[in-house]
């Protein structure tokens, strides 16, 4: 017979999981009541958590005005949403001859993936760099997408999420007529909904925040994404203007806080693998 846990030791469990909760939202608690500070209180001898004069219009209207955000935020819609699509066009078709198919070496591409995994972006930085230099890419949208095109991740969580997926619903499209192609898009795809969202936060997340890449193959302005374009509030000669910044760092952050807010159920549901119910 299940014993239900007693009263005191649900309380204390949820008062782990607040204090948990709290901890991991203070600095985005900061950021968002520092943007909305006057200079002398942010940079006052006294810490205070509350603003006492509220400085929202002046911070947020500069924020959008010094630099052109709503470019950098258009360019950074443009590289994740290029990035995804070439990464899923990719994964799932690999994913499903790794999860579904019978062919000879499969084990050791499988093997050649997981190895991959463990392979930093940092590390294969200059190789990238030198090819984006003869290819004439350098300074432009397909510097930032081409060299993520492909994500092992992606590869290997679809496949995982293949892997639960029932062969008798393969060999049933395949009777009626279906291409190996066509079970990929028409019928895997839809069934592994879940499993792409989860992926599709975690590429939107990486790219979006990305500041390591863009800042190395950009010069130009025009292709800032929004990490590097927040570098401009920062003045060598009088420091950080913190208002401005964490009111830019806030618009930059909001639509990744939305997108995994609408998309939470579905991401808990890939990440766990729940496959079909």
């Amino acid at each position: 017979m299940n014993r239900q846990p007693s009263l005191l030791f649900r309380l204390f469990r949820h008062l782990v999981l607040m204090s948990g909760a709290v901890v991991m939202l203070m600095p985005f608690i900061w950021m968002l009541l520092t943007s909305v500070k006057p200079p002398d209180e942010i940079f006052s001898s006294e810490l205070t958590l509350w603003p006492q004069h509220w400085y929202f219009i002046e911070n947020y209207s500069e924020a959008l005005t010094r630099i052109p955000l709503m470019k950098f935020l258009l360019n950074g819609i443009v590289v994740t949403v290029a990035i995804f699509l070439c990464q899923v066009s990719i994964a799932v078709p690999v994913a499903y001859a790794l999860a579904k198919l019978r062919f000879k070496g499969k084990k050791t591409l499988f093997a050649a993936v997981l190895f991959c995994l463990l392979i930093p972006p940092q590390a294969v930085s200059i190789p990238w760099y030198l090819l984006m230099y003869q290819f004439g890419w350098l300074d432009s949208y397909m510097a930032l997408i081409a060299p993520f095109s492909i994500s092992v991740f992606g590869i290997f969580l679809m496949r995982q999420f293949f892997m639960t997926i029932p062969n008798d619903l393969i060999y049933a499209a395949r009777m009626d007529g279906f291409s190996e192609l066509a079970i990929v898009w028409k019928v895997m795809l839809p069934t592994a909904m879940p499993a792409l969202v989860s992926f599709g936060i975690f590429s939107v997340v990486a790219h979006w925040n990305d500041y390591f890449w863009p800042l190395i193959v950009l010069n130009s302005p025009d292709y800032y994404t929004p990490p590097l374009g927040l570098v401009n509030f920062r003045n060598d000669d009088t420091g950080n203007d913190y208002g401005p910044l964490m009111a830019a760092a806030t618009i930059v952050i909001t639509p990744l806080v939305a997108a995994f807010l609408l998309a939470q159920k579905r991401f808990i549901e890939g990440i766990t693998l729940s496959g079909m119910k």
